[in-house]
C-alpha cells in the first residue's frame, strides 16, 4: 500500500526537532559516502515560462531511504492560474524493492527541511551565547528559519525586515506568538545587522541586501534565499571575511552566486569553501574556531534533506493514522 499525504497531513506530523535530527543524520551520511545524490535535473518549459526539477537521492547506512522530489517553478501561476509559483511532490520508495511507499506534498516539507539545515548549521557554527537573530524576508521559508534557529539557540530577541511592511508585521506577530519570543519588524538594515548574533537571508533579492562592513565579529549567517549562479544576497566583503561552509561544496560551485560571483571577481577561489556541512557534523572539518570568527552557511538545498525528512514524515503519519493508504 502507498500512503498519500496532503500538505495539511505533512504539517500535522512534521516537527522541527524531528526534522533537524533527520537532516543532521542525512548530512552526516553524505559526508561518510553513504549517499548517492546526483545533481538536480532541470527541464525548461519555455511556452509556459516554467521549470521542472527532479531531485533524487539514496541514503544508505542505518537510516536507509530512497526517494525523488519533483519541483516546478512557474512564475505566471499566481496571476494566471491561482496557484503558487513553486509546487512540489515527493515520492518515497522502499530501498529493498523499489516499491512506492508514500507520495506527499513537498511544499511545507521543503520549507521545514530548509529551516532544519540552517538549524544544524547554527548548532555547529553560531556562538554558544548567540541570542539576537535578524531575518531578511518574511515568507514561508523565513518563518521556518527562525523556528529552527530558536530551537538550537534559544533567542532573546529577533528582528525581521521585508520590502512588504505588512508581511513583516504579520511575521513578527505570528512568530512572536508561536515561539513566545520578542520579534520586531524593523526597516533599518544597518542597525539590525550591527546588533545581530545570527543573520538569516531568506529574501528574493538578486543583489546583496546588506553591507559586509556592518557585520560584527562573531556573527553567524545562514544564506538561504539566492539559488542561481547569477544572483546573491551577500556582498563580496562578507564572503571574503567569512569562514564559508556549503551545504555541499559541489552544489555551491554549480549553483550559488554568493560564492561564484566573488570567484568571478577574483576575490576568492573555490578553496574559500572551508567545508561541506556534513564534514562539520562528522568532525572531519572544524566548526567555529573562535568567538570572533564570522561564519557563513550557504544553502542550495539537497535531495538528501528531502528524502530523510520524508522518512520521518511517513513514519509519524503511520503512527498517528494520518493520510490515506491506497493500492496503486
Amino acid at each position: 500500500m502507498t500512503l498519500l499525504l496532503s500538505r495539511d497531513d505533512v504539517a500535522n506530523v512534521l516537527t522541527m526537532p524531528d526534522c533537524i535530527a533527520a537532516v543532521e543524520g542525512a548530512f552526516a551520511a553524505l559526508a561518510r559516502g553513504e549517499a548517492d545524490m546526483p545533481q538536480r535535473a532541470v527541464i525548461k518549459v519555455p511556452p509556459h515560462h516554467g521549470l521542472f526539477l527532479g531531485m533524487p537521492a539514496y541514503l544508505g547506512g542505518d537510516a536507509e531511504a530512497l526517494g525523488l522530489k519533483l519541483v516546478t517553478v512557474y512564475p505566471d501561476n499566481p496571476a494566471k492560474h491561482g496557484l503558487a509559483t513553486t509546487l512540489g511532490t515527493l515520492m518515497l520508495c522502499d530501498p529493498r524493492t523499489g516499491a512506492v511507499t508514500a507520495i506527499m506534498d513537498a511544499g511545507y516539507l521543503t520549507a521545514v527541511r530548509t529551516g532544519a539545515a540552517s538549524g544544524v548549521a547554527t548548532k555547529f557554527l553560531a556562538r554558544e551565547d548567540a541570542a539576537v537573530c535578524v531575518v531578511f524576508g518574511a515568507g514561508a521559508q523565513a518563518r521556518q528559519q527562525l523556528v529552527a534557529v530558536n530551537h538550537v539557540r534559544p533567542l532573546r530577541k529577533a528582528y525581521v525586515l521585508d520590502v512588504n511592511a505588512e508581511a513583516a508585521a504579520a511575521f513578527a506577530r505570528d512568530l512572536g506568538e508561536q515561539l513566545g519570543l520578542d520579534v520586531e519588524a524593523v526597516d533599518d538594515a544597518e542597525a539590525a545587522v550591527r546588533g545581530a548574533d545570527i543573520i538569516v537571508t531568506a529574501s528574493s533579492s538578486p543583489t546583496p541586501i546588506f553591507d559586509g562592513d556592518w557585520l560584527q565579529p562573531g556573527t553567524h549567517i545562514n544564506n538561504i534565499g539566492s539559488h542561481a549562479p547569477t544572483t546573491r544576497e551577500l556582498d563580496t566583503k562578507t564572503v571574503v571575511k567569512s569562514y564559508f561552509v556549503a551545504d555541499l561544496r559541489e552544489a555551491n560551485l554549480a549553483e550559488a552566486g554568493d560564492i561564484l560571483i566573488p570567484m568571478e571577481e577574483g576575490a576568492v577561489t573555490a578553496d574559500h569553501i572551508a567545508a561541506s556541512l556534513g564534514e562539520i557534523v562528522t568532525g572531519t572539518k572544524p566548526a567555529r574556531t573562535d568567538a570572533e570568527q564570522i561564519t557563513v552557511f550557504k544553502s542550495c538545498g539537497l535531495a538528501v534533506q528531502d528524502v530523510s525528512t520524508a522518512v520521518a514524515v511517513a513514519k509519524a503519519a503511520r503512527e498517528k493514522g494520518v493520510g490515506t493508504e491506497v493500492a496503486l
